[in-house]
């Protein structure tokens, strides 16, 4: 039985209790008469009659959850309302291994109890489910009832109602509008058995099992087979998560582009790692849709490449050195300078004061002239420990890689991890104090985030900046799926901070040297359209090359079938004009089960 998502899928029915009355949800014990399972779900997010002891209530079982702690099953009542708001299907949580089968008609007797899946603070949705059950098997054998067909004419185009301003912006009180809105037509199918047919993938299966189909082949689709995320009001309705309901070791290892084909039936569920999710019974056949591995063209002799790559958490005793630098020698074709990501000090996670990552590193280029690139040289600051974010103990940081038969690196010491750089004209020209350095370490902007590192760099004579930067997470935003809508980000609080910190820097060195070329790099963590990036712009400081590209190539990460922009490359004036800008996000990761970072990296080509 599934093991790594066993421990995921836990959560979302064990919490269900806890979840309840922590937020509020549970009314005052009662009891009801025999009602059928529409009457249970009602007409909103909320059921009428949650907290109260349900009796008899029938239904025949569509599906059975029997590992991890989140076990029990669906039923689904045969004979409908006619009342296309109230879902005919719940889950029950019987904690142990529930005692029935697919097509058995049972009577369950329990207490209607509403949850929101990772907590309150989580802001997700809350989930209608019967716990505390007694059931009585009344006979096997039965016909499950036909699943509804989620097709790109039965999803509505609009994703999400506003929340209701009297609830905080929830939608959970809201009445439930199925021929209006993509989240209310999946709620009024909560726990009723579904199919999807020669379904898309866009998102490539993940370790726990996970994918992610479309069933709107044409909605934002990218040339590649995924979908693509484009602003805060293109959610993209047609995304659906699959899971199994068999073994693991059974689930297909799919790449964006493939296609589940067939029917994939099964229980509509809900929960915290992706919202509304279809539990196949049954799974399509997997069919390949062939994608491969992008390869960047090779820089010309007068073209300076620069690259952004986030390596995930790398550290020496990682098993991805190889992989990683065949990535860089020929995906990337070795670009001059590579602005890493996430590397981590000569111990990884372990905590205990290591903050010098030349191992790491070291090992890093050692695997790049193995595989038939050049040998890089290097530049970083450490950072004081365990006071940059990311895994504790891992103080991850960004690194410079060039190569020093193509560029030079101006160093001017001082740098250190609390020392910030500064800009100075020296002959009509802009400098930094020190390089590398780190921008302005001290302030709050960076608390227990990474810190840019800023470098000066040479290439034919010609000075270039380069700001290596991993901005705060999104961890803590409310989901697109969330009750809260629109959701919170709050995560962007503290990134614009940082990206007002990184522009003003850019504007110190453009106030000093007009025509000086500058590259902002890295993983922004935020969107091409988001006030993160148009704090970065600022007054023209700097543009996100990305957007050089057709809207439909604009992705470097794919999240819950959304390809959408974390990674961005942004240039001054002087680099965009010269009109031989070349950029190029290169899919090499994001879209493939067996990637070995979940960003893919970024390259730009120009003539300084």
């Amino acid at each position: 039985m599934p093991s790594k998502s066993s421990s995921r899928l836990a959560a979302l029915t064990v919490a269900a209790v806890c979840s309840a009355v922590s937020g509020g949800v549970l009314t005052s014990p009662a009891h009801a008469d025999t009602v059928g399972i529409h009457d249970i779900q009602g007409t909103t997010r909320i059921s009428p009659l949650a907290g109260q002891k349900v009796t008899d209530v029938a239904g025949i079982v569509t599906g059975v959850r029997t590992y991890g702690s989140s076990r029990g099953f669906w039923m689904q009542d045969p004979n409908p309302d006619d009342n296309p708001a109230t879902s005919e299907g719940v889950f029950v949580f019987t904690s142990s291994t529930p005692k029935v089968a697919v097509g058995d008609a049972v009577t369950v007797t329990g207490t209607v109890s509403e949850y929101v899946p990772g907590g309150t603070s989580s802001g997700n949705q809350s989930l209608t489910e019967i716990t505390k059950p007694t059931v009585t098997v009344r006979s096997s054998g039965n016909a499950v009832p036909a699943p509804v067909v989620i097709d790109e004419d039965s999803v509505p185009a609009e994703y999400t109602p506003a929340g209701d301003p009297a609830a905080n912006g929830s939608i959970n009180g809201l009445t439930v509008r199925p021929s209006s809105y993509a989240l209310d037509y999946y709620e009024s199918l909560e726990g009723m058995n579904v199919q999807v047919a020669d379904a898309r993938v866009v998102t490539a299966t993940d370790p726990y099992s996970e994918l992610w189909v479309t069933v709107k082949p044409h909605e934002h689709a990218s040339r590649r087979g995924g979908t693509v995320y484009g602003s805060y009001d293109s959610q993209n309705t047609g995304r659906l998560q699959i899971q199994s309901l068999g073994s693991t070791a059974d689930f297909p290892e799919a790449n964006v582009g493939d296609t589940l084909a067939g029917t994939t039936t099964g229980p509509l569920d809900y929960n915290q790692f992706g919202g509304y999710t279809l539990v196949a019974g049954r799974l399509g056949t997997l069919r390949s849709g062939g994608l491969q591995r992008e390869t960047t063209r090779k820089q010309e002799r007068g073209e300076l490449a620069v690259a952004t790559y986030n390596v995930e958490n790398l550290d020496p005793s990682d098993t991805t050195f190889a992989a990683h630098a065949s990535a860089i020698v020929n995906n990337l074709q070795s670009p001059d300078i590579v602005s890493l990501e996430e590397i981590q000090d000569n111990n990884g996670a372990k905590d205990d004061g290591t903050v010098d990552a030349s191992q790491t590193v070291n090992k890093l280029i050692d695997a790049i002239v193995a595989a038939g690139g050049p040998k890089y040289d290097w530049r970083s600051v450490d950072p004081v420990n365990d006071q940059d974010g990311g895994e504790p103990g891992g103080n991850i940081r960004q690194v410079f890689l060039f190569n020093p038969e193509r560029v030079s690196f101006t160093d001017r010491p001082g740098g250190d991890s609390t020392t910030a750089v500064g800009v100075t004209k020296v002959h009509g020209k802009a400098r930094l104090t020190v390089s590398p350095g780190r921008i302005d370490p001290a302030s709050d902007a960076w608390k227990s985030s990474r810190k840019p590192l800023a470098g000066e760099f040479v290439f034919r004579g010609r000075t270039v900046f380069v700001i290596a930067n991993h901005l705060t997470s999104k961890g803590g935003d409310q989901s697109l799926h969330a009750q809260y809508q629109p959701p919170t980000r709050s995560s962007e609080v503290q990134r614009h901070l940082q990206a007002t910190e990184v522009n003003t820097f850019v504007k110190d060195i453009l106030d000093t040297q007009k025509n000086a070329d500058v590259i902002a790099l890295g993983d922004m963590n935020d969107f091409e359209f988001s006030a993160t990036t148009k704090i970065l712009e600022g007054d023209g400081e700097l543009w996100p090359a990305i957007k050089s590209l057709p809207e439909s190539e604009r992705y470097t990460y794919d999240y819950q079938g959304n390809e959408q922009v974390l990674d961005q490359i942004l240039v001054s004036p002087d680099v965009r004009r010269g009109c031989d800008l070349d950029y190029d996000s290169v899919h090499i990761n994001s879209e493939f089960h067996d990637q070995i970072s979940d960003h893919d990296p970024q390259v730009l080509r120009f003539r300084p």
